[in-house]
């Protein structure tokens, strides 16, 4: 014979939630951070090269990504300060803060495409070389590296929109180091034991009265 009971069994929380922010923190870290560094050492490398003609000869040039564009590493600084600044903000802070994160990635990608086809700051380096202003860079090459910057705009992009999509599961900075304008209660001394005379004596270091109630 079957018994029926009516006290429920426990049911265990469903771990997808926790389990998704926890994946989607760490991607977001990972992202970032591996985002910004990319972006950052790509701008210091060689972009472009060619060649200028000085007094009947061919005189080599070359221009780093930050004598094309600034902006890619700017953004890149940006976008790792937007990504730490997730964890110290809540709600809508949160949601304003990842949306700019995903903006810098976006405009690294942009403007590092950008760049890999620009040929002013070759010119600019011709000119300086001849000492003719209307001077150009000739058989001019573009390496790889812009586009290993756009490809760190990527992984800050993503980073972002991880962050506008689970940002709201990830943990914040502890309340204990929030300040909230209220005054710290004062720590009140215990009363002098007038049976020891030690204490008596540093009470008077202080200032204080042995005697008082």
């Amino acid at each position: 014979m079957e018994y029926v009971t009516a006290v429920p069994h426990p049911r265990s929380e469903a771990p997808g939630p926790a389990r998704s922010g926890r994946r989607s923190l760490a991607l977001a870290l990972l992202f970032g951070a591996l985002g910004a560094v990319v972006a950052l050492l790509a701008s210091r490398q060689g972009w472009s090269e060619g060649t200028a003609t000085v007094a009947g000869g061919d005189f080599p040039l070359s221009a780093k990504g930050g004598d094309v564009t600034g902006v890619p590493a700017s953004l890149a600084i940006v976008g790792l300060a937007a990504l730490v600044a997730v964890f110290a903000v809540r709600r809508a802070g949160r949601f304003l803060v990842a949306g700019l994160l995903a903006l810098s990635g976006a405009g690294t990608v942009v403007s590092a495409l950008l760049g890999a086809s620009d040929t002013s700051a070759l010119d600019e380096k011709a000119a300086q070389a001849s000492g003719d202003s209307g001077a150009t860079v000739d058989a001019m090459t573009h390496t790889a590296w812009p586009y290993v910057a756009a490809a760190g705009g990527v992984l800050l992009l993503l980073a972002g929109l991880l962050a506008l999509r689970y940002g709201r599961l990830w943990p914040a900075m502890s309340g204990r180091y929030e300040r909230d304008g209220t005054p710290r209660p004062r720590k009140t001394r215990a009363p002098v034991d007038p049976e020891r005379p030690e204490e008596i004596w540093k009470a008077l270091d202080r200032g204080e009265d042995p005697t008082g109630a």
